[in-house]
């Protein structure tokens, strides 16, 4: 029997399954499909870049030199379309502004356009694909260290406050031609190595330069802007301007987008029971999704508990239309594009299951006060058929099965990555 028939036959068993609990198997998956996941440009090239760093600054560091990293933009480019074509369901492309295409000019971040991302624009069009976009405050010279939007200097602090700016531009102009909304998200590495003392003061920097980007709210209903946050990074172990709190607070008070971090929190702590405490105070939230190990050193993602509960949160409470998803994770130790196919196959996994899962059911027995059935219910639903479920689906959009997609990305290894040294 070919393996297309044997999928054929795991999907009938897989319907009759999910449907004795009440699961539209065919309208599950079609939601799962049509929810946006963006894929971030940086695992392509371990966040180099075009724009003239040669080395990462600013907390960003990526370990492994594993052959085949893009070198340019047609490499990352066929390298995300080789990646593409392994990833099923809506994908948009997020981008950082450090990948903007100069073409021998040379304009500085603080005046960045959309001439330099129009060649973005016409890949993303061509390919079927949204964007989404980030000011890169990090690895560039006028960097105070680690601080920009909270630099004392106030003249690096008005080039950042500048190329946050250029970057609400940038995004709303991918939005109008993509015509679908752009998700700018605003991280700064701000902080101090050691004890800091004056701590309000870096605060209050910050707060006036953000207000000063943020203050036009001409664009931001199809370009919508976040804040993320981040517990510590390397150099600054001890105080980080943009903490949960701070970023909490002023998306709430600012009425922005809250971006939450799956890898900026301590280990202890879990983002799936951040995301109605959060979206109880906020109209959106953006989700970079990447796996912690001991601490936000993004790995790729992996269908593991946290990001079940993350995807079940957002689908079993309706939140999909409320809640922006993203990658955000790099590793150069393994093959860039089974990095990206990996991470952005597991996050729509998670969304299947969540999906399928019975959740009325589940909700039926905690009102109902059974707590018994809720437990056994969670636990069974851990051995469902989401494999067949998920093969099926594949088979029907063109991409390969979980069995199939790995030994394509080898090929594509021996004959392209090999070449580039």
């Amino acid at each position: 029997m070919g393996n297309e028939q044997l999928i054929l036959r795991g999907f009938e068993y897989a319907k009759e399954t999910y449907g004795a609990l009440g699961v539209d198997v065919q309208k599950a998956v079609d939601k799962a499909d049509a929810v946006p996941l963006s894929m971030h440009c940086w695992q392509g090239d371990d966040v180099t870049g075009f724009d003239g760093a040669d080395s990462l600054s600013g907390g960003i560091a990526v370990t492994g030199n594993y052959p085949g990293k893009a070198r340019n933009l047609q490499e990352l480019q066929q390298d995300i379309v080789k990646a593409l074509s392994l990833i099923p369901g809506k994908t948009k492309l997020n981008l950082h502004a450090c990948y903007a295409v100069k073409d021998g000019r040379q304009p500085d971040r603080d005046a960045y356009g959309i001439r330099e991302f129009q060649p973005w624009v016409d890949f993303a069009r061509a390919q079927d694909l949204g964007l989404d976009f980030n000011p890169t405050y990090f690895s560039h010279p006028m960097m105070d260290g680690n601080l920009s939007l909270s630099s004392p200097d106030p003249n690096k602090r008005r080039f950042w406050i500048e190329h946050g700016k250029r970057c609400r531009e940038i995004g709303a102009e991918f939005a109008r031609q993509l015509k679908q909304p752009c998700v700018i998200d605003y991280w700064m590495p701000d902080g101090t190595k050691d004890t800091c003392v004056n701590t309000p003061a870096f605060r209050e920097r910050m707060t006036a330069s953000l207000d000063e980007i943020f203050a036009d709210r001409n664009g931001m209903d199809t370009a919508p802007c976040a804040l993320e946050s981040k517990l510590f990074g390397m150099g600054v172990e001890s105080f980080t301007v943009v903490s949960h709190e701070y970023a909490l607070g002023y998306a709430i008070s600012r009425k922005i987008t809250a971006c939450l971090d799956t890898g900026h929190f301590h280990p202890t702590e879990a983002v799936s029971a951040k995301v109605s405490a959060v979206l109880g105070f906020v109209e959106s939230m953006l989700l970079h999704l990447s796996r912690p190990v001991r601490w936000d050193s993004d790995h790729v993602v992996a269908l593991d508990d946290e990001l079940q509960r993350i995807m079940d949160e957002i689908v079993w409470n309706g939140f999909q239309d409320r809640v922006y998803l993203g990658m955000d994770f790099f590793d150069a130790s393994i093959n860039r594009i089974a990095c990206w196919a990996i991470g952005m196959r597991n996050a729509r996994k998670a969304l299947l299951s969540a999906f399928l899962a019975p959740s009325g059911m589940l909700r039926d027995a905690e009102a109902a006060g059974d707590n018994t059935a809720r437990l056994a219910k969670l636990e069974e639903r851990r051995t469902l058929p989401l494999g067949a479920v998920w093969d099926h689906y594949c088979l029907t959009r063109g991409i390969p099965a979980d069995s199939a997609w790995l030994p394509l990305v080898k090929q594509y290894e021996k004959d392209e990555l090999s070449r580039r040294g």
